[in-house]
């Protein structure tokens, strides 16, 4: 968003309504089918992401915090993607739900097999509003790119981990992983705790 203030208490309420559900359910596919909508409803409102966390990188996407669990056990990250910008083939390791925010992003599944990796199909396209998962149970690796060649796309990820933070795994052609831990393009996430300032 430019211009008018962001309205952070719609992240701060879905960052709420988030850490309830993982304090109170251990089951992985009933919590994605519960955090699913609250995601949906986030990035169907694109009046709360402040412009700081919304910048491109000329060379390469950049992935900002914007929250994470105090005891790690959830993180939220913005990922935009200048022009035509598209990331490796990777895993994840834990759970997970994309969200598009703006533009559009092109989806690739692969699954292991004995030698590489096998494609699950053509690429498919993520229009703003969509959400997808992502797991070790439901499918991690994914190569993952901005659908346009002319403007940015940004998409909102829920990640059942300090996800900055997580060693996880980029393959190349030949399916061989190799070791990284993306960390973040921000020092500091927003204050989603300035709630003072509306109070009378």
């Amino acid at each position: 968003m430019t211009g008018a203030s962001p309205n952070l208490a719609r992240l701060r309420s879905f960052v709420e309504g988030i850490s309830a559900l993982v304090e109170s359910l251990s089951d992985e596919a009933a919590l994605l089918a519960l955090a699913t909508p609250l995601l949906a409803d986030l990035v169907a409102h694109d009046d709360w992401l402040p412009d700081q966390y919304a910048q491109p990188d000329p060379a390469r996407y950049r992935q900002y915090l914007l929250h994470c669990d105090s005891r790690e056990r959830f993180s939220v990250v913005s990922f935009v993607w200048g022009p035509g910008q598209a990331t490796p083939i990777h895993n994840h390791t834990v759970w997970g739900l994309i969200g598009v925010l703006r533009g559009a992003e092109v989806s690739e599944r692969f699954e292991p097999r004995s030698g590489g990796l096998d494609s699950l199909g053509p690429p498919h396209r993520l229009d703003a509003g969509v959400v997808e998962a992502v797991s070790p149970s439901v499918g991690d690796i994914h190569r993952v790119a901005n659908a346009h060649d002319d403007r940015i796309s940004i998409s909102i990820h829920l990640y059942g981990a300090n996800i900055g933070a997580v060693r996880r795994h980029i393959f190349d052609d030949l399916g061989r992983p190799r070791t990284f831990v993306s960390g973040y393009a921000n020092a500091v996430p927003p204050n989603l705790w300035r709630t003072s300032e509306t109070l009378p």
